[in-house]
């Protein structure tokens, strides 16, 4: 679980830096249901890191550092057991997921709102607020 809250880490940093090329075999292609889970995953970690350091992009949400990580190592550990892949394709499919997201500087609080409700939903039934 250690090395998965690193791979949280390292999106947070996708986040705000490109990342190298990494010779890994290609992650494996996710059903629409494993494919919002890492999109959310991302979006939790962009609005985490976005509320760690107290900027506007951060408000609307509930605090996410704990339970958005929680729900990014399941998310992680699960697709590792349902498709196989190695944890750093895993990581590969967190990364690009919010490189994804980050896209266009101006349109990512659009796409963060559009995830915000699908995405909070998820949470509650992945880990419900205690």
């Amino acid at each position: 679980m250690t090395t998965m809250f690193s791979s949280f880490a390292l999106v947070l940093a996708a986040v705000t830096a490109p990342v190298a090329a990494q010779p890994v075999p290609p992650p494996p292609t996710l059903n629409p249901e494993q494919e919002i889970a890492v999109r959310c995953s991302a979006a939790f970690a962009i609005v985490s890191n976005e509320q760690a350091r107290a900027t506007p992009l951060g408000t609307g949400w509930p605090a996410l550092g704990t339970r958005g990580r929680e729900f990014f190592v399941l998310t992680g550990a699960r697709l590792m057991d349902e498709t196989g892949a190695t944890r750093p394709q895993v990581q590969i499919l967190f990364t690009r997921a919010a490189s994804d997201l980050r896209g266009d500087p101006a349109a990512l609080p659009a796409r963060l709102g559009s995830l915000r409700a699908p995405c909070l939903a998820l949470l509650d039934l992945a880990i419900p607020a205690g």
